[in-house]
């Protein structure tokens, strides 16, 4: 599996490329950073952000795109701009039918160091390590995307049975609401009326002839 991580922000916009399976010895394809100036419209901003992203789905042509989830910050316009580029990352997916996985920080650092409370210093140093880097990737905003990549290819299979007994308890309960309905229908039916009696008829009696 090949997952192109992104730690989305209008400044810096981290991207990582990471490669293997759960259980084995993963492989970073690539790392960067997408950099938009700060003062730059947003929206001119936004196609930057956009182009980058485009730029390295054509490179890398990855699986699946792990964008971390948006959560609410005290910084309004912080979390806003974090938003916008979060959505661009996934429409730019969309747009190619790739599927997108979200994770939010705390999932991604216990996928990484074990802890949810761990801090970027501790995220480089333990993307370092898996990855069989010489050095943690700078800006921080790039070991981010990586350790997106790295969570989605440990957390895929257990995401992949959760999916699987989601749609198996959804086809339960169709099927169920399916059961139940043709029975109300059968219950409200009215009841055939019974066939009409046909008149009975009286044998006349034969005229004497005389």
């Amino acid at each position: 599996m090949r997952v192109l991580g992104v730690d989305p922000g209008l400044t810096r916009c981290g991207i990582g490329v990471v490669e293997g399976t759960a259980g084995r010895p993963l492989r970073m394809g690539g790392v960067g950073v997408v950099r938009t100036p700060a003062d730059a419209e947003v929206p001119e901003r936004l196609v930057l952000v956009e182009r980058g992203i485009e730029e390295w789905l054509d490179e890398h042509r990855p699986d699946v795109v792990a964008v971390e989830r948006v959560f609410s910050q005290h910084n309004v316009r912080t979390v806003m701009g974090t938003a916008q580029a979060s959505a661009v990352a996934m429409l730019c997916a969309a747009r190619r039918g790739l599927p997108v996985a979200l994770h939010t920080p705390s999932e991604v650092k216990a996928a990484v160091t074990g802890t949810g409370r761990a801090d970027k210093a501790q995220v480089g140093a333990m993307v370092t390590r898996l990855l069989r880097l010489d050095a943690p990737p700078r800006p921080a905003d790039a070991a981010d995307a990586l350790a997106l990549a790295i969570c989605h290819i440990w957390r895929a299979p257990a995401l992949g049975r959760l999916q699987q007994a989601h749609h198996r308890q959804l086809h339960r309960r169709q099927a169920h609401a399916a059961r139940t309905a043709s029975a109300a229908v059968a219950s409200a039916a009215p009841e055939p009326s019974p066939p009409a009696a046909s008149p009975v008829r009286t044998p006349r009696a034969p005229e004497d002839s005389r």
